[in-house]
């Protein structure tokens, strides 16, 4: 039976924090990214992010992206390959440190938002962000998208790698995530990203927006945190595959 991880993305919202939103997804994950000042975080959110997975037994992870609070990091950028694997490394040293403080360790690293999708398909920068991480610690998972070459530059740094697919998001015929400027970009009703979940884990595969059968050969399911319902989408993911008899397991090297 295959074991996946369920992810998500944490500590970028400051009023999801403060209103218990955030915390209230955990009980349903496995691990969590959390988001190290590149597109959003302070060491107060970091910390805060940390202590509550700890309470909840979860897998730490670091979750760098662009450095460009103002757009969330979802915005593309054309900075030298340089520039993102020192940006990478500040970021994860960042978090490493607020973890250690907290009596945690960083078991993965997971790219956010552009730098994420961008990387999927451009194998220099996914070789700048792997540049990043390595001068820190190769003693951790990269995550990247199931099915992308990003994987394969990662695994060839000397890294253990994971596929990442997602219960809450739909995919266009090439592999990739639909663009969240087109309105369906989400799935935001619990039933249908439960069985988009299923599908992946028992499949390995997923429908494209356009009816395309794609393979995805996932080891970590992600659930975004800003997702509208993320709560209820994280229980019925959770809920669907123990149902199913499938193994709920973090990450590890």
């Amino acid at each position: 039976m295959k074991v996946v991880d369920l992810n998500c993305d944490m500590g970028e919202l400051p009023e999801v924090i403060a209103d218990g939103t955030q915390e209230s997804l955990m009980p349903f994950l496995t691990s969590v990214n959390i988001a190290c000042g590149g597109h959003a975080g302070d060491e107060q959110t970091m910390k805060t992010t940390i202590e509550q997975a700890l309470r909840w037994g979860l897998a730490v992870g670091a979750h760098p992206g662009y450095p460009d609070c103002a757009n969330f990091g979802r915005l593309e950028m054309n900075l030298p390959a340089e520039a993102v694997a020192d940006s990478v490394l500040q970021q994860v040293k960042l978090l490493a440190r607020v973890a250690g403080d907290c009596g945690a360790h960083l078991t993965h690293v997971k790219p956010h938002g552009a730098l994420y999708n961008q990387a999927a398909c451009n194998r220099p920068l996914a070789e700048a962000i792997a540049r990043g991480v390595a001068r820190w610690s190769r003693d951790v998972v990269l995550v990247g998208l199931a099915g992308s070459p990003m994987l394969d530059v990662f695994r060839q740094a000397g890294f253990v790698v994971a596929g990442e697919a997602f219960a809450d998001r739909r995919y266009e015929a090439n592999g990739g995530l639909r663009s969240r400027k087109f309105p369906d970009a989400l799935i935001g009703d619990p039933q249908e990203a439960s069985r988009q979940a299923l599908r992946i884990v028992e499949q390995g595969a997923v429908t494209a927006c356009d009816g395309t059968e794609i393979a995805v050969d996932a080891q970590t399911i992600c659930i975004h945190s800003d997702t509208p319902g993320a709560a209820q989408i994280a229980a019925g993911v959770a809920r669907t595959l123990r149902k199913a008899g499938i193994p709920l397991r973090a990450l590890s090297t």
